[in-house]
């Protein structure tokens, strides 16, 4: 399994009258988390497109525990648990400064060839990457 964690400040702009972050902030939060997950492990979204696959938004789910708020500082958990074929599924958990879960998270993305529009593998230098996460520790 791949692990890795960020962190992310609440901004003022970011919530809603009551201090609370507004739901539709986490799609962000979780891109920040995924964008810095895939370049912890040496790749990035940009290098991915250059050469020539795209990772648009299949599924898109959030389980609201408890509220961020503002001037929270949150820590974003955010998984890989399965070797991906043409579709890769990234878990998140956010965790405010007290360590409490506040929000679960799922995004699922599809490769997407840039030319054909078309689903496709996983890039073979991403499968490299990723897969010594995936071996027995026997």
């Amino acid at each position: 399994m791949f692990f890795t964690e960020n962190s992310i400040r609440v901004r003022y702009a970011e919530t809603d009258q009551m201090a609370v972050v507004y739901h539709g902030n986490y799609a962000q939060y979780f891109e920040v988390s995924r964008v810095e997950a895939l370049r912890s492990m040496g790749l990035s979204y940009k290098q991915m497109e250059m050469e020539g696959v795209s990772l648009p938004v299949l599924k898109f789910e959030c389980k609201f525990i408890r509220p961020a708020k503002y001037d929270d500082l949150l820590t974003i958990k955010t998984e890989i648990r399965e070797i991906p074929s043409t579709r890769i599924t990234f878990h998140h958990e956010v965790f405010n400064e007290k360590k409490e879960l506040l929000t679960l998270g799922l995004v699922q993305l599809v490769f997407v060839d840039i030319k054909s529009g078309r689903p496709r593998k996983a890039p073979e230098n991403f499968n490299e990457l990723i897969s010594p996460f995936f071996k027995s520790k026997d």
